[in-house]
């Protein structure tokens, strides 16, 4: 079990030195022992209030994390177990107005048990106060990122926690919905660690803590330090008056520069195994990046695609790149969760096509396939910032369509894209193994039979050669 800090020495774990600034606590009148009556409950109180310095189990503020403001929220688990209460409700409450008002995103360091007993229902109707703030919080286009410490369970983690745009865990920490004392005789408690929603698809990173603020402080970076010159999309239920970002550059083509002369050659060439993969183009294009992590549906398919955020030239890109075997449905709703993400935030996206297809096994279909690859194309459809597609290797049928722009798709020359694979395509047709080459050929699948259907824009270009120091004269 990790060492649990504070909610002041969490603080200063990640807030730049001397930057933080509480926020006035709201008032509350409140009657002897509580809402309810709750015998002892007001002795409960001043013994936690003794014990911590607090005077509730929230402390919030605004500090700079690595330079980038933002409304910090910080938990007291000394405090009555971390639990939420009305005047914890207000607290909260008060924190997102304030981030609102003063466009900063919100940072929820958390450590609670869950909704406060001595309260009863109207403290578990905090939840919905909770809810609400991070939803119009949402809504104006501020990015929310938490911070799960030990233990992080109920209420607070499936509000303030998964609900919040990413999500990062300190390693140890216990998190999941049920506390300790209330799960059911037997269980696993491997399951309600920070490793175990990595796993799932409800964390995005698990982190040590001596690296937290400077991790947290990259993805403040990134989603609200950014450079503000390009524009912004308009907040949801205010389209007017923003413009949209510019759209992210093609990246340059890493490969050869040859084109194929037939289809068939195109095909294998983009199935070479030394062609350069997703991770050689995010490198090449983003000087610093971070990754997103599962559908937050229970699945991470970290092998089929890379989704996440990175800083090129100043500005921040969003990216989803799938790295050349069959996307899972985690991968597709991971994707769209990320276009949906940078397109509240105002934020263009870089899509890199490498697929032989979706995944067809008879596990993906139970894990939903269809309705996955669906996701994908209404996010991609729906979005208000500008996607540009570059095809990096194969780009197999509608597993790939799904992750191309409309109108701003590129192909690289080591690259095809197809309605089919050549082999299947004969197969349907009934032809023998002879005829898949030409097959391809009658695909035309080729990067400039692409360019001369209207299919891609064009094919990327390859970053201009180094210029090199003439040769120093001989001797004299």
């Amino acid at each position: 079990m990790p060492e649990r800090l504070s909610a002041r020495e969490t603080l200063a774990l990640v807030a730049d030195a001397d930057t933080f600034r509480e926020l006035p606590a709201p008032r509350r009148d409140s009657p002897p022992d509580g809402p309810l009556g709750w015998q002892g409950y007001n002795a409960s109180r001043a013994r936690a209030a003794a014990h911590t310095g607090e005077q509730e189990s929230v402390v919030c503020g605004t500090a700079s994390v690595e330079g980038t403001r933002a409304v910090l929220i910080s938990f007291e688990f000394g405090f009555l177990g971390g639990s939420l209460g009305r005047a914890t409700g207000d607290r909260l409450e008060a924190a997102y107005a304030h981030a609102r008002a003063h466009r900063l995103p919100v940072v929820p360091l958390i450590a609670t048990g869950g909704s406060r007993m001595q309260e009863g229902m109207l403290a578990l109707t905090q939840l919905q106060r909770v809810a609400r703030q991070s939803a119009l919080t949402r809504a104006a286009g501020l990015p929310q990122i938490a911070v799960l410490r030990d233990p992080t369970t109920g209420g607070g983690w499936a509000t303030l926690g998964a609900g919040a745009d990413v999500v990062l865990a300190l390693r140890g920490a216990q998190v999941g919905f049920a506390g300790s004392r209330v799960r059911p005789p037997g269980a696993d408690p491997a399951a309600y660690t920070a490793r175990s929603q990595l796993a799932a698809g409800s964390a995005d990173a698990v982190v040590e803590p001596a690296g937290l603020r400077h991790t947290l402080g990259t993805w403040l970076g990134l989603l609200a330090g950014r450079a503000t010159g390009a524009g912004t999309a308009a907040p949801a239920g205010d389209p007017a008056g923003a413009r949209p970002p510019e759209p992210a550059p093609v990246p340059f083509a890493l490969g050869p520069a040859e084109r194929p002369r037939s289809g068939w050659e195109a095909v294998v060439r983009a199935r070479a195994s030394e062609r350069p993969r997703a991770r050689a183009y995010l490198d090449a294009y983003f000087g610093r990046r971070e990754l997103i992590s599962g559908d937050r549906c229970g699945g991470v398919d970290s092998e089929g695609i890379l989704c996440g955020f990175g800083e090129r030239d100043g500005r921040t890109v969003a990216f989803a790149a799938q790295t050349g075997t069959a996307t899972r449905p985690a991968g597709y709703r991971t994707a769209a969760r990320l276009i949906r993400l940078a397109d509240r935030l105002g934020i263009p996206v870089l899509t890199l096509v490498d697929t032989p297809g979706a995944a067809n096994d008879a596990e993906a279909e139970r894990q939903g396939a269809g309705a996955a690859i669906a996701e994908v194309f209404g996010a991609v459809a729906a979005a208000r910032v500008p996607i540009t597609t570059l095809v990096i290797g194969e780009g197999g049928s509608g597993g790939a369509l799904a992750l191309a722009a409309p109108g701003n798709t590129w192909v690289t020359p080591d690259s095809y894209f197809s309605v089919i694979a050549p082999e299947l395509a004969a197969a349907i047709l009934k032809r023998p193994p002879e005829e898949v080459e030409p097959t391809a050929d009658q695909l035309r699948v080729r990067p400039q039979d692409l360019v001369e259907l209207g299919v891609v824009r064009g094919i990327a270009g390859h970053p201009p050669a180094r210029a090199t120091a003439p040769p120093a004269p001989p001797p004299a």
